[in-house]
């Protein structure tokens, strides 16, 4: 094995394993939203949605979630490459970051919200 590759297929599920409990385990909105999407999605499947509904809100959790884990990363990135010392740039780069996943979650929301309107209507 090299430093940057694994050696095989296990090796690396055990890494991105381990990537989602650090994620679950130290970021909040993280957890916060996972709870979010395990009850929209159960609302979704008590409430006999159509399979393609169930899949779009899916889709969504899960894209709100690569977000976050995604702004998690360019965070920690950033702060060890700059030693937790202060520069504009790498505020700027959080800010975006964030700005992401506030995109994802609203857009989310609304996706959500016209397929939970449209099924129970």
């Amino acid at each position: 094995m090299t430093k940057f590759k694994a050696a095989n297929f296990a090796e690396s599920f055990g890494y991105a394993w381990r990537g989602l409990k650090l994620a679950f385990n130290s970021q909040r909105n993280f957890v916060i939203e996972v709870i979010i999407a395990f009850f929209v999605i159960l609302a979704s499947v008590l409430l006999r949605f159509d399979f393609s509904d169930i899949a779009i809100l899916v889709i969504m959790c899960a894209i709100v979630l690569i977000c976050e884990m995604f702004n998690s990363v360019i965070e920690f990135a950033l702060d060890a490459s700059f030693k937790n010392q202060y520069s504009k740039l790498v505020e700027m780069a959080k800010d975006m970051a964030a700005g992401m996943v506030l995109l994802a979650s609203i857009t989310s929301i609304v996706v959500g919200v016209i397929i939970f309107i449209s099924n129970l209507v």
